[in-house]
Order: C-alpha cells, then sequence, then structure tokens
C-alpha cells in the first residue's frame, strides 16, 4: 500500500500555512501572510474573507512547486489560531470584520458573564475582554442589526471547513476555548447565540469534499477533510509535550502548554484549561505577544524582523539597562491584567534597536518563565515550537532563564505535525510523533547566561509589580 499524501492547513493569527506530506515525510510548505488592523484602541480585526483568500493562494503555491504529490492528496487536515471569530450569513458570506482573539474591546460585557471564579470553573478560562463569549457579547449590544442578521459565528477553520465540504462544524478543542461551553462540552449560552453556533463533532471527524471545495484548491474530489483541532492541542502533538516536559511555542504570541488527562477538579486552576482532541485537556498560559511585538518594533523603526534579530543577538543580556513589558493589547498569562499596555524603561537618547528588540525577546522570555513556574513547576525539559523554534538568540535566552535544557525536534512547525497526526489518527495510519517529527537536538542552558538572568529576572519583576501597581 502506497504512504498517504495529506495536506495540513495551519490558520494562523498572522500565517496561513500549508504543508503537504507523504507519509511521515513533509514534502513542501507554502505561506500567506494575513494583516490584522486596529482601527481603535483595545480593536484587532481581519478581513474575513482572507482566511479563505489566504488557503486558496497558498494551495495555489504549493500545488504549482509540487504537482505530482498535490494531485495525489487524499486527506486534508486542519489545525488553527481558537477565539478568533466572525459573524456569516447563510450562504457563508461576512457580516463585519473578523475580532482577532487579542482585541479587548469588551471590557463591560466581561464582567455582565459573572463571577470570574465560578466563570473559570465552569468554562476553564479566565474572564477577561479577550474571551469570545464576551466580545460577541459586545456586537449583539453595539450592533445589534449585524448580530440579528447573521446566521453563524464562526471560527476561522471553521468558516475554511464549511466551505470545504459544505458542513458548519467545529470541535471541542476551540469551542473549550469560547466560554460558551462547559469543558465538558456542554452549551452555556442562550438559544439567541446558540443557534448560530455550528454543531460539535469530535476532532478525527472525516468529511467527503464538496465538489466546489475540491475545485477551489485544486484537490482530486474524492479527497476527504479531517476537521482537526486548536493550534495549542495540534502543537502539544505535535512537540511530544508531556506533564514532565512543557511546550513553549513562539508564534504571533507565546504560549506555554501543558497536556493533561485530568479529571477537571485535578487539574492546576492557576492557568487556562482547555480540551485536547481526544478525552483530556490541555493546560495553558498565553502571554500577549511575541513575533507580533517584534514586528511592530520592526514598522516602528523602519527595518526588518531579521534585521533586529540580528541585532538582538548581538546585544548583551540586559540590553544595557533596557527593559521591556510586552504586554500589547493587556497583561495576559502570568498576569491577567486586562488594563495593562506594552512599556519600555530605561531608554536613553543613545538607545539603539537592537537593546530595544533584547529587552522585548527578555520579556518574553520572563513571562514564559513565570508560567512554566506556575503550570510546570517540576519541569526537567521544555519542548519549544513554533517560529522561533529555530532561532537560536531565542533559544539561548530561553534555556537561561527557565535554568532548562530545551528539546529540539525536526520541525519546528508543531501544529502542523499535530494536525498530520490527527489525520493519521482519522485514516487509521501507524504514525506517532518519533516516527514523523523526531528529536534532534537538546540545548542545555549556558551557566554564565543562567546568573546573569537571575539577576535581571529580579529587576524585571519588581518592575512588573510596579508597572501593576501590586
Amino acid at each position: 500500500m502506497s504512504e498517504r499524501v495529506v495536506l495540513t492547513l495551519d490558520l494562523g493569527t498572522s500565517v496561513t500555512k500549508t504543508v503537504l506530506w507523504r507519509g511521515a515525510e513533509l514534502v513542501g510548505i507554502a505561506r500567506v501572510s494575513l494583516s490584522t488592523v486596529a482601527p481603535a484602541p483595545g480593536r484587532a480585526e481581519q478581513d474575513p474573507e482572507s482566511w479563505w483568500t489566504s488557503v486558496v493562494d497558498a494551495c495555489a503555491t504549493l500545488r504549482a512547486e509540487h504537482v505530482h504529490e498535490y494531485s495525489e492528496v487524499s486527506t486534508v487536515a486542519c489545525s488553527a489560531a481558537r477565539e478568533t471569530f466572525a459573524l456569516f450569513d447563510a450562504a457563508l458570506a461576512p457580516h463585519g470584520p473578523g475580532i482577532v482573539w487579542s482585541d479587548t474591546r469588551a471590557t463591560v460585557e466581561a464582567h455582565q458573564l459573572g463571577d470570574p471564579d465560578e466563570f473559570r470553573a465552569v468554562t476553564g478560562l479566565v474572564l477577561s475582554p479577550g474571551c469570545a463569549a464576551a466580545k460577541v457579547a459586545w456586537v449583539a449590544a453595539h450592533e445589534p442589526s449585524t448580530f440579528a442578521a447573521a446566521r453563524w459565528v464562526l471560527a476561522p477553520r471553521d468558516l475554511v471547513v464549511a466551505r470545504l465540504t459544505g458542513r458548519v462544524v467545529t470541535d471541542l478543542t476551540l469551542a473549550s476555548r469560547t466560554g460558551w461551553y462547559s469543558l465538558a462540552g456542554t452549551l452555556l449560552c442562550g438559544n439567541a447565540l446558540g443557534s448560530r453556533l455550528p454543531e460539535l463533532v469530535a476532532s478525527t471527524t472525516a468529511m467527503s469534499m464538496s465538489a466546489t471545495g475540491a475545485a477551489a484548491l485544486g484537490l482530486p474530489a474524492d479527497a476527504q477533510v479531517v476537521l482537526g483541532a486548536g493550534d495549542r492541542a495540534c502543537e502539544v502533538l505535535g512537540a511530544g509535550a508531556d506533564t514532565d516536559t512543557p511546550m513553549v511555542s513562539w508564534g504571533s504570541t507565546a504560549n506555554v502548554s501543558v497536556p493533561h488527562l485530568g479529571p477537571v477538579a485535578a487539574l492546576p486552576t492557576v492557568a487556562q484549561v482547555s480540551r485536547d482532541p481526544f478525552d483530556g485537556f490541555v493546560v495553558e498560559a498565553g502571554l500577549s505577544a511575541a513575533g507580533t511585538a517584534i514586528e511592530w518594533l520592526a514598522e516602528l523603526t523602519n527595518t526588518t524582523v531579521d534585521t533586529l534579530w540580528s541585532l538582538a543577538a548581538v546585544t548583551d543580556p540586559g540590553a544595557n539597562g533596557v527593559g521591556a513589558y510586552a504586554w500589547f493589547n493587556s497583561a495576559r498569562a502570568p498576569w491577567w491584567h486586562a488594563d495593562a499596555r506594552a512599556a519600555f524603561t530605561g531608554l536613553t537618547p543613545a538607545t539603539s534597536a537592537g537593546e530595544l528588540a533584547r529587552a522585548v525577546v527578555e520579556s518574553v522570555a520572563f513571562d514564559v518563565a513565570r508560567s512554566v513556574e506556575l503550570i510546570a513547576r517540576n519541569a526537567t525539559y521544555v519542548a519549544i515550537a513554533g517560529r522561533g523554534a529555530a532561532n537560536e538568540t531565542w533559544r539561548s535566552i530561553l534555556a537561561a532563564v527557565l535554568d532548562r535544557s530545551l528539546v529540539v525536534r525536526a520541525h519546528s512547525d508543531a501544529a502542523s505535525v499535530g494536525a498530520r497526526l490527527l489525520a493519521a489518527s482519522a485514516t487509521g495510519e501507524s504514525l506517532d510523533v518519533e516516527s514523523i517529527n523526531p528529536i534532534t537536538a537538546r540545548i542545555d542552558p549556558a551557566s554564565s547566561l543562567v546568573a546573569r538572568y537571575g539577576e535581571l529576572r529580579v529587576q524585571a519583576d519588581a518592575g512588573a509589580l510596579q508597572l501593576l501597581n501590586l
């Protein structure tokens, strides 16, 4: 029997990635960038149509570069950012902008969702303006005609799957991050919203592709679509994380995630909890920004992201006294202060772009360390994933700040690996993380950097507490 050819779609916040696999082998990758705009303070929006067109464009590139393999695709599987949504009509045309997970407009509506402790106990989520339940309530309150006219409230992955298959469905890995469902999968919202939500099915659900969906992506008519899961759930799978080896991901933001079997009552209460693609849970501490902070700085300084990383690499630890707090659109994990904003300290007329970049990267590493200490204090190793996993500057800073060894695997794009593993689970293939994404290195922290970052962490902690008035 020939090896199955699988196409994975990773619908991120800033990039849509399509990856072609033959069995366990990665054949090719294509990427298309997505734009997020901030039309007002606290808002973060995207064009919902770009969620679909970015997939079409990335697949067209992949098809042109790998004609033979692409023509043999039998399965499409998805990974996707969560908590981002838009309203759509019955024909799946968007009604208004896509509201991104980092949007914090819904401060009042968050308070109206109930007691924070009760909300967290039931949903696993921190009650904050970033919660999808609060943001949809904002739309219903401030744009009632738009909400009333909408047939569906859909995440990017669910829109793409609906256009590919004709079925409007979601899974618990996305649903458990909205505030509309309990961790057990029980719908909590009223009919006005509930009737607009997709059907809840298993992450490994396989669906036939429609003729229009197959034609749009240039795929064989008999290809099937596996629903897949949220990005963090996929990354945990693809990075080989476990309760002793948390995953740290650098992408648009940074995230610390640890898989747990449960039960719910035994899970940590100091971070957010969502569902995994099977019967377990993922304990998460998601930060406000990582890659987006460097991208913002690149635009501000009229340079490139790659140049900033190069400059950061040759800047001394501590960035010559410059400190950063990368709390763009609020301080999320581990602080959870919705009204906090990003800040720099220690600036002088001589401050350079490299010092600013180094300070941003160090600030993300400090918040990652604080998060690891909350949800995985006894971890010996940390599995790294995302765009930063291959970046030597990020790896050396992170290992030293954590004072832990990093596990590096062959593919840093763990979300796509996770989607590939879900496709294998759905179709009965004998693939696991070790066969598709083996460990290639372990990076130990440099003792001199550990000592230096121990000193800098004390200063950073004091500065954070002062800025947050704690």
